[in-house]
């Protein structure tokens, strides 16, 4: 399987939207992507959102903790929405549940972050 990035700014909000398996494979991919889309645009905070990410290991963690580490040194958050099971409990193993927000959904993670809809 492979995976699709859709990133969408609101405002100062970047939302990027994971489909298919992050791994080693497309690590890559989704750093670039994010990178390129935070030092390009005015963004502030990032919202993670893992509804349609299927599978996750540990080159996705570093992705992930990558770009928060990046959002958080320019004075951002990032929060992450919509989890399966599967993909939340790597971050609970991994100890990034306790840097990062979870949310339920897209909508919550945005309101999380003052940014009216």
């Amino acid at each position: 399987m492979s995976l699709q990035v859709e990133l969408e700014q609101h405002r100062n909000v970047l939302i990027v939207r994971l489909r298919g398996e992050l791994d080693h494979h497309t690590a890559d991919i989704v750093r670039f992507k994010m990178e390129d889309a935070i030092l390009r645009g005015r963004v502030d905070h990032v919202v993670l959102s893992l509804k349609e990410l299927h599978f996750m290991d540990s080159s996705g963690l570093g992705v992930v903790l990558g770009r928060y580490k990046l959002i958080k040194s320019r004075g951002g958050k990032m929060v992450v929405c919509d989890t399966q099971s599967s993909v939340r409990r790597l971050f609970e193993l991994s100890g990034l549940f306790k840097i990062l927000s979870f949310y339920d959904t897209e909508r919550s993670a945005v309101a999380s972050l003052e940014v009216v809809s």
